[in-house]
């Protein structure tokens, strides 16, 4: 990763390139430090419905067009929205990548968000908030973080809450794409097979006479320390219980991040590490063994995302039909309670490390994969973390696992959620 390339334009855009001429392929990113972060009550999931009016169309690029353009060049593209961050991204020939620099600096500034545009996607998002509304462990999770935030904005979920879809307007949705599209609050990542200099130029001059915008409004919200437990119960129709403790994390740029991520894999196993936060629930983890292989839980995770601000750490398990709620918590919290409580084994730490390892590597295979892992680090702390990874992880040692083990995962450090099935008597169900 020592070939990585990093600019500044003139306007505030930062630009990240990473050559990898190993196939006739390049991809490009565009990432706003803008998500659900940056949003108060009212407007709670603006940032993820402006991601889907930037595909609506500019002056000279018209609704549809922008996926036609790629699909018929031999690309794909799409965008996501996080607490953190909104991303856009193309995968290309590199002959062809030429397109992406196009697109991307037309939409940063010049899209339209035309009335009727903005009214037809408000079905869309609503749509969506209640697709997820058929799932249980999307009304769970909702509620813990709620509760487990009070004043952060992470109290709330990308997607926003109904009423404030229902009432946003055109203007609010306009207001929040000038303030934070702008050069000066974004990332370009590039990675595939291209030139460096090359690139920064073609960069240069399709982005660098954009207006750099005003001053991003800075998030000032901090949460204060959680003095106690706090417990929701939601009592909902549903094929079973769930379980959900959210305990208050590090951020990414803290020391304790990687000694808390080796924790979890302790825990829970290291899944597909592209930084979205979940484990694998590895058979020989601990949870694994304490849940799934006794018959308490149809599953178990544990999540640990790599955020700007303190986060949070989630246990979350599905209970096997006919089993206690109560018993799934016991079961988790004895687990949690060990692990806080004596040293992990030599064989468990160089299990997870292990694993941390190979599953970093495979992580790294492919130019999307790349722009994805520096575009995500860059915002929430610094690409160069990407460089130090594996040298960070091997500072880690059994003694900081124990540490943060008991300094995270405390009784008064969790919100605790069940979610009880209202229907056919399952609350009253007991083995």
């Amino acid at each position: 990763m020592s070939e990585i390339r990093e600019a500044h334009l003139d306007n505030g855009l930062t630009v990240l390139l990473k050559p990898v001429r190993t196939a006739p392929v390049a991809t490009f990113w565009v990432w706003y430090r803008v998500g659900s972060r940056n949003e108060v009550p009212g407007i709670t999931g603006i940032s993820h419905w402006v991601e889907h009016m930037m595909f609506k169309g500019t002056p000279t690029l018209s609704k549809g067009e922008i996926m036609h353009l790629i699909n018929r060049n031999g690309g794909v593209d799409n965008a996501f929205t996080s607490s953190d961050y909104t991303a856009y991204f193309e995968l290309l020939p590199s002959d062809r990548i030429d397109l992406a620099l196009r697109i991307e600096s037309d939409r940063m500034v010049n899209a339209l968000f035309e009335p009727e545009e903005v009214a037809s996607e408000r079905t869309v998002i609503i749509s969506e908030r209640e697709g997820a509304e058929n799932e249980p462990r999307f009304w769970l999770g909702e509620e813990v973080l709620a509760a487990a935030f009070k004043v952060h904005p992470y109290h709330h979920d990308t997607i926003g809450w109904k009423i404030d879809l229902e009432t946003m307007t055109r203007d609010d949705l306009y207001s929040h794409y000038k303030t934070y599209y702008a050069p000066n609050n974004a990332v370009i990542v590039a990675a595939g097979d291209f030139d460096a200099d090359e690139m920064l130029a073609k960069i240069q001059k399709a982005f660098g006479a954009l207006p750099r915008g005003k001053d991003i409004p800075p998030v000032k919200s901090v949460e204060p320390p959680q003095e106690g437990e706090r417990r929701v119960v939601l009592r909902r129709p549903g094929p079973t219980s769930y379980f959900h403790a959210a305990y208050h994390a590090p951020k990414a740029s803290a020391p304790d991040y990687f000694p808390v991520f080796v924790l979890v894999g302790v825990l829970t196993g290291v899944g597909g590490m592209s930084f979205s936060g979940h484990g694998s629930p590895g058979r020989s983890s601990r949870l694994y063994r304490a849940l799934v292989e006794t018959g308490l839980a149809v599953d178990v995770d544990c999540s640990f995302r790599a955020t700007i601000d303190p986060g949070t750490l989630d246990v979350t398990a599905t209970a096997r039909p006919g089993v206690a709620i109560e018993k799934v918590e016991r079961a988790i919290f004895a687990e949690l309670e060990k692990i806080a409580t004596k040293r992990i084994t030599e064989n468990e730490f160089a299990k997870v490390l292990k694993q941390a390892r190979s599953q970093f590597v495979y992580a790294a295979d492919g130019v999307m994969n790349v722009g994805g892992w520096l575009g995500q680090l860059e915002v929430v702390a610094s690409y160069k973390m990407y460089e130090t990874f594996l040298d960070n992880l091997n500072k880690v040692t059994r003694a900081d696992v124990l540490r943060v083990a008991q300094k995270y995962l405390g009784e008064t450090n969790r919100t605790v959620g069940w979610f009880v099935p209202s229907n056919d008597g399952a609350r009253k169900g007991r083995r």
